[in-house]
């Protein structure tokens, strides 16, 4: 396998792909002096190497010989012709281009299949738009280089295109650590799957049911010394996947429970769901003055007609022209005429004032309808957001979608996010969250969480003990890249203020498995972080597969590994078969709402005893080693000789 990139992201999927998945990796990264973020690549470059030590230790323990040669590493400025050709992209089975850069991605992903018709691609792009025509494009360009037909790589395996995004893969899991009682949730196909972190049980208290018990938390997660789900922290660690004796066994350590939630794009506020459009020009202040006047004008119209007898069209034009001082003087008329004559002017001249506000406010509103808005008086509850890049607008788009208030923080007024907040009209800080006074604007004294997700570690920690000093229980979530050091940070802050949630993510991290699944060749939904590991969603296709084929969904659970835990079912397939369509009607109540006709749909909570077919379509919960297994690519491997 190829990977090729210039940052931290392919040295991790590097280090993914030879120490989970044992395979031959070429890595092509600039030259030295020409990288970007040097310490930050100089540190997955050590992990990686670290990684590989290990695996490479454990294999020689254990006398087992499929490792074989991790790899080596080229060094080029751009992933030229040559330069894939002397990665062997031509002999390759798969390959990931990282670039932080959407067009030398593409640019290098249309020489590659021109190489190899039947390679397996996996994109990095930012532009989910485009990604789209450009996975048509190259899948397209696959076929009609081999005839028409599927284009097949060196490990029997089909060439495809995959394109994802390591902002979008992120954004879910970082929006959700600021919600209530939300912590990570995966988005598939219209349905939210959220997974939540549950404390130990109380004697006799009944536990909400879920979809399945996805981990048992470390024992130490409520100490603030704790491991904290290290790799090494041993059996104290978190346990992925565990089968119900775990389960029941397990006493004082919490869990991480599945649960479906309907998800149906987003609605409006509740707050001007019912405001006309007029609405959006002029404030409430200046409606309900309006509102006012003309009740007013109604008023003097029908006494106007009780007084004189007139018609109710001419009192309200005789009113109007009174109110706008344009009628007569009523001097030859009864009394009580000339008494709402004055009271017409007089409405007339508190009508001049709220027609002058209406115009000004107007005009105000298109103004600033292009200009970043501040934080309104009396926000709370709000999350602030720091940082406006990649990761900062997908998290932003995210919880705007939920509905949820936030304010930003951005140095850079020409940041890539800046677009997407003024269109979405949140407020927006200008300046740097290190000055003092910045993330006072913010109202962090009275937000509810602190999402900080610029580039920088020291920035995001400096911002975060800051806010920690103006409010202690504060949410705080952090994006830190280097291990070891969002492991210190996280253990000395949840030391610090035991009574406040606190947790470090790592983009790379929680990126890194979906594109390592994606170039072994299956479809990666999402991935959920327990503690420091990482749980994989994958739909994959149950034929090819004698883990799965032909055995009942609790003979397929393997506990640790891999887990089935939704069936992708179309409305023409519940009837056929009679024992098919039997096991599928015990389940069709379970979940897929939304479905339309013909159209497939997920279906939750199986029951242990449904067969699974060589045509089935599952959705199953996997740990990275336990993927790795399921796809027995290293076992086809040693069956070839190779």
């Amino acid at each position: 396998m190829v990977v090729c990139g210039d940052d931290g992201l392919a040295h991790r999927l590097a280090a993914e792909l030879r120490g989970v998945y044992r395979e031959q990796v070429t890595l092509v990264v600039p030259p030295t002096g020409g990288r970007v973020h040097q310490p930050v690549v100089g540190r997955a470059r050590a992990a990686s190497a670290a990684l590989r030590d290990i695996v490479t230790a454990a294999v020689s323990r254990g006398g087992n010989g499929d490792h074989g040669d991790p790899g080596r590493e080229l060094e080029a400025t751009e992933p030229t012709e040559d330069v894939l050709a002397e990665a062997g992209v031509d002999r390759a089975s798969a390959l990931a281009l990282v670039y932080d850069d959407d067009e030398t991605n593409i640019r290098a992903a249309l020489t590659a299949r021109r190489l190899n018709p039947g390679l397996r691609l996996v994109l990095r792009l930012y532009n989910r738009r485009l990604g789209q025509h450009i996975e048509e494009l190259l899948d397209q360009s696959a076929a009609l280089a081999t005839g028409g037909g599927r284009a097949t790589g060196p490990d029997g395996g089909e060439g495809s295109t995959t394109v994802l995004s390591d902002a979008a893969t992120a954004a879910p899991a970082l929006a959700a650590t600021a919600l209530v009682g939300t912590s990570k949730v995966v988005e598939t196909d219209g349905l939210l799957l959220r997974a939540v972190e549950r404390d130990p049980p109380r004697p006799g208290q009944v536990t909400p049911p879920g979809l399945g018990t996805l981990a048992l938390l470390s024992a130490t997660s409520n100490d603030p010394a704790g491991a904290d789900g290290s790799e090494d922290s041993g059996e104290q660690g978190p346990q992925l996947l565990p089968d119900a004796a775990a389960v029941e066994a397990a006493t004082g350590r919490g869990t991480v429970t599945l649960e479906q939630v309907s998800y149906s794009g987003p609605p409006l506020p509740a707050a001007r769901a019912g405001v006309p459009p007029f609405g959006e020009l002029f404030s409430r202040r200046l409606r309900w003055s309006l509102a006012g006047l003309a009740a007013c004008v109604v008023a003097l119209a029908v006494a106007l007609m009780v007084v004189t007898g007139e018609h109710p069209l001419h009192a309200t034009y005789v009113t109007l022209l009174d109110l706008f001082a344009i009628n007569e003087p009523a001097l030859d008329q009864d009394r009580g005429p000339q008494i709402l004559q004055l009271l017409s002017g007089f409405v007339g001249l508190l009508l001049l004032p709220v027609l002058l506000a209406a115009v000004l406010e107007a005009l105000g509103t298109f103004r600033t309808a292009s200009t970043l808005r501040k934080p309104p008086r009396g926000l709370g509850g709000h999350v602030v957001l720091l940082g406006l890049g990649k990761i900062g607008t997908r998290v932003l788009t995210q919880l705007r979608e939920m509905d949820i208030p936030v304010v930003c923080v951005e140095a850079d007024p020409e940041a890539r996010g800046m677009a997407t907040a003024r269109r979405l009209r949140v407020p927006v800080v200008l300046g740097d969250v290190t000055q003092e006074g910045v993330l006072e604007a913010a109202k962090i004294h009275r937000a509810h969480s602190l999402l900080a997700l610029t580039s920088v570690d020291t920035t995001n920690l400096e911002a975060v003990l800051y806010a920690r000093s103006v409010r202690s229980r504060l949410r705080v979530v952090l994006r830190l890249y280097d291990d070891d050091f969002a492991t210190a940070v996280y253990r000395t802050l949840r030391a610090a203020h035991p009574d406040a949630l606190t947790r470090s993510r790592s983009v790379t991290h929680l990126a890194a498995p979906s594109f390592a699944g994606a170039m072994m060749g299956r479809q990666i939904l999402g991935a959920i972080p327990v503690e420091r590991r990482v749980l994989l969603f994958a739909a994959i296709e149950v034929a090819g597969h004698p883990q799965l084929e032909g055995r009942t969904v609790g003979e397929a659970f393997r506990a640790g590994a891999w887990r089935v835990l939704a069936l992708e079912v179309s409305d023409g397939e519940q009837g056929e078969g009679t024992d098919r369509g039997a096991d599928r009607g015990a389940v069709s109540g379970a979940g897929g709402e939304g479905a339309g006709s013909g159209e497939s749909r997920l279906l939750w909570d199986l029951p242990d005893t449904y067969v699974l077919r060589g045509r089935d379509r599952v959705v199953l919960a996997a740990t990275r080693r336990g993927l790795a297994e399921l796809l027995g690519r290293r076992t086809r491997q040693a069956a070839n000789g190779r």
